[in-house]
C-alpha cells in the first residue's frame, strides 16, 4: 500500500478522529482524505502529473501539509521551498532542479508560479487514484544545504520516506494516539517529517507558528495536550534562557532535539526545565534518523548522540573504507532502508558508495554501541600535519563558567597550514580559556586565536557557520 493510499483507510476506519488543528480549524480523518483528493484534482487541472518535481512555498498550514499528501497522491515530487525566500531564490532552486511547477500562495508574486486560490483544497467526493503510482514513486527531492551555494538534492521514494517513520515509531514510540506539535517550518525537513508520520499513523498534528515565542508555544502544547514535540538547538536554547515554570512542558511524552549536538549541560538543563522526556536525534537529510539518545542515557553517556536507530546499519571506516576498531576515529558511514539511493544527477561526488551514505562526518564507535562524533570531515584542523577535531575543544570550552556558547575551526596560517581558532560568547577571559584548554587537552589542541562575540551565526538547524567566523578573521586582518 502506497504511503498516500492509507489516508483512505483512516478516512473509513476513524473518519471522526482529529486529524489536524490549525488554529480554530479542526479537520477530522474523512474531511482530510477528501481535502487530498480535491487538492489532487485542482493540481491535475493546472497540469500537475506523475514524475513531475513540484517546488512548494506554502505557510505553515493545514493546506501545505495536504498539498504533501496530494503529490503523493499524484506521483509528484515535492521540492521543498521556503515560502520566506526572495523570488530569486525561488527561481534560482526551481530552475537548478527543473522543477515543473511551483506552488505558492496566493498572495505570492512569484512569475510562473502556480498561486494557490482560496479553497482550492476543498473536499471532494470524487477519489482520485492512479494505479501507477507505486511505493518506488520518487516522494522528496530534499535540500541538503541552504540556499548560499547550490544545495544537493537526495530523492526519497515514498516507501523509503515510510520507512523513516518507522523509526519514529520503534525509537520514539510515536502513535496513534499522540498529538505532535508542529513548530518548526513544514519545509524543514523533520517539520514535514514528523508531521507526515504522525497522520501516516493515525495521529493528530496541531500547527503552532514556527514565530511563535517560547511562552505562546508553551502554552500552545498545554492547550492541546501535546505529547510529542521537536525543535532544533536553536529553538531549546531560546527555551532555557525564557522564564517558564518548570517542566514547561508536562504533558510531553516525547521532546525531540535534532538538527545539531547539544552540550552534555543543556541536555540536563532541558529535561529539568523543559521536560525528562528528552530524546536526541542524531539525523541527515539523505538517511532521516541514525542514532538515538535516549532520555535514561543522557547522563549516562553525556558525549555520545546514542546507539543506531532501527534498522541503521553504522561503520567507521579509514580512507580506504574498511571498518576501523571501536574508539578509532574515522569517516562515518551509514545505510538503511529508509536511506536515499543517490542525488539528483548524481551530484555530491561519492557521498554515495557500495549502499552506504558518506554524511562527511567523523566519528567513533564505543564497544556497547554507542557512537560519538568528532566534527565534519570538512571542519577537522589539521595543524603541522597534526588531525585536530574541533568538537573535543568546544566540549571544554562549553564546560568553562560564563561561556554560553562556543565554536573552533581551523585559521588558515602560512606556518602551520591552519592555527585552531576559537570564538566563545560569553563572559570569561582568554587567559581562563588558555588554562582550561591546557589542563584537558594536548598543547597543540589549544587555541592560538581567541576571539569574542556577541553570537555564534547559526543556520537554522541551528549549525554554526564556521566559514563566516573565519571570514569575519581575514576580514579584521584585511588592510
Amino acid at each position: 500500500m502506497t504511503l498516500h493510499a492509507v489516508f483512505r483507510l483512516h478516512g473509513r476506519n476513524r473518519p471522526d478522529k482529529l486529524a489536524i488543528i490549525d488554529g480554530a480549524r479542526r479537520i477530522d480523518f474523512a474531511s482530510l482524505d477528501r481535502m487530498i483528493d480535491g487538492a489532487a484534482h485542482h493540481l491535475a487541472a493546472r497540469g500537475v502529473r506523475r514524475g513531475h518535481l513540484v517546488g512548494v512555498a506554502l505557510r505553515d498550514t493545514a493546506e501545505h501539509l495536504v498539498a504533501l499528501l496530494a503529490l503523493a497522491r499524484l506521483g509528484g515530487t515535492i521540492l521543498p521551498m521556503d515560502c520566506r525566500w526572495q523570488a530569486s531564490e525561488k527561481q534560482h532552486v526551481a530552475q537548478h532542479f527543473g522543477a515543473a511547477h511551483v506552488l505558492v500562495e496566493a498572495d505570492d508574486t512569484l512569475p510562473g508560479a502556480h498561486a494557490l486560490p482560496p479553497g482550492w483544497a476543498a473536499e471532494s467526493t470524487t477519489p482520485h487514484d492512479d494505479p501507477e503510482v507505486t511505493g518506488e514513486t520518487d516522494f522528496v527531492l530534499s535540500l541538503s544545504s541552504g540556499t548560499t551555494g547550490m544545495p544537493k538534492g537526495p530523492l526519497t521514494s515514498q516507501q523509503r520516506f515510510e520507512n523513516r517513520f518507522m523509526v519514529y515509531w520503534v525509537n520514539l514510540g510515536m502513535n496513534a494516539h499522540d498529538v505532535y506539535v508542529s513548530a518548526t517550518p513544514l519545509y524543514f525537513g523533520g517539520g514535514r517529517g514528523f508531521s507526515l508520520a504522525m497522520l501516516f499513523a493515525g495521529g493528530t498534528v496541531s500547527l503552532c507558528s514556527p514565530r511563535a515565542s517560547m511562552a505562546e508555544l508553551a502554552a500552545h502544547v498545554a492547550a492541546v495536550q501535546g505529547t510529542v514535540l521537536f525543535l532544533v538547538p536553536t529553538q531549546l536554547r531560546r527555551a532555557l534562557q525564557e522564564a517558564l515554570p518548570a517542566p514547561a512542558f508536562p504533558s510531553l511524552r516525547v521532546l525531540i532535539s535534532s538538527g545539531s549536538a547539544l552540550h552534555p549541560d543543556e541536555r540536563l538543563a532541558i529535561q529539568r526545565k523543559l521536560t525528562p522526556n528528552l530524546f536526541e536525534m542524531y539525523s541527515s537529510t539523505e538517511g532521516g534518523g541514525v542514532s538515538i539518545l535516549a532520555p535514561a542515557d543522557c547522563a549516562r553517556h553525556p558525549d555520545s548522540v546514542g546507539r543506531p536507530a532501527f534498522r541503521v546499519a553504522v561503520e567507521i571506516v579509514d580512507e580506504a573504507h574498511q571498518p576501523l576498531p571501536h574508539g578509532e576515529v574515522g569517516r562515518l558511514r551509514y545505510r538503511s532502508p529508509a536511506s536515499a539511493t543517490g542525488y539528483f544527477k548524481a551530484e555530491g561526488g561519492d557521498a554515495f558508495r557500495d549502499g552506504w551514505f558518506y554524511p562527511g562526518d567523523l566519528a567513533r564507535m564505543g564497544p556497547d554501541g554507542f557512537l560519538y562524533l568528532a566534527g565534519r570531515a570538512k571542519d577537522m584542523i589539521i595543524r603541522g600535519g597534526v588531525n585536530i577535531y574541533p568538537q573535543d575543544i568546544e566540549r571544554v570550552l562549553l564546560d568553562l563558567p560564563g561561556v554560553r556558547d562556543a565554536c573552533v575551526a581551523g585559521a588558515p596560517a602560512r606556518e602551520m597550514g591552519e592555527e585552531v581558532a576559537a570564538f566563545i560568547v560569553g563572559d570569561t577571559t582568554a587567559e581562563a580559556v588558555r588554562l582550561a584548554c591546557r589542563a584537558r587537552l594536548a598543547p597543540y589542541k589549544v587555541p592560538s586565536i581567541i576571539r569574542f562575540v556577541p553570537e555564534i551565526p547559526r543556520n537554522g538547524a541551528g549549525k554554526a557557520l564556521k566559514p563566516a567566523l573565519i571570514a569575519s578573521l581575514e576580514a579584521a586582518h584585511a588592510p
